[in-house]
């Protein structure tokens, strides 16, 4: 069950399919999403706080503009509302705990770089930057 109304949360989401994130909506997709065995895919798990709004989208958008390695699939869950498309996602990036916001980046079907909502709130919008160019760089 949705946490907020939909109309309230729209915005926020196209933050982020407006550059290239596909917005997943059941755990069907979410598996359909992290089944290729090859390549990477970065997932955010967005949601309304201000440090998804003040730190962890504007990261996403200044690091995939500006890197030259990026990762083949960008991919998004929303905290709070599909909450069952959440869990799953949760399952896969397992052994870390659920938090929102927070960035995963999958290579070959295996989890190989997590950012957490503590990296996110934390720290400074350059900082988060650098450290998901730094994975591109390494992983895509």
């Amino acid at each position: 069950m949705a946490v907020y109304p939909e109309y309230m949360v729209a915005p926020i989401r196209q933050d982020l399919t407006d550059v290239g994130f596909e917005q997943l909506m059941t755990p069907a997709d979410v598996d359909a999403s992290l089944a290729a065995t090859e390549g990477t895919v970065l997932v955010a798990v967005n949601s309304v706080c201000g440090c998804a709004a003040s730190k962890a989208r504007p990261a996403l958008k200044m690091a995939l503009a500006s890197s030259d390695k990026k990762p083949g699939k960008l991919v998004t869950v929303f905290a709070g509302m599909e909450t069952e498309a959440v869990a799953k996602m949760r399952e896969h990036l397992l052994p870390y705990p659920p938090s929102s916001p927070c960035i995963g980046l999958f290579k070959d079907g295996e989890l190989v770089h997590m950012i957490e909502r503590y990296h996110i709130e934390g720290n400074d919008l350059t900082r988060i930057v650098n450290n998901l160019q730094g994975a591109f760089e390494e992983y895509c």
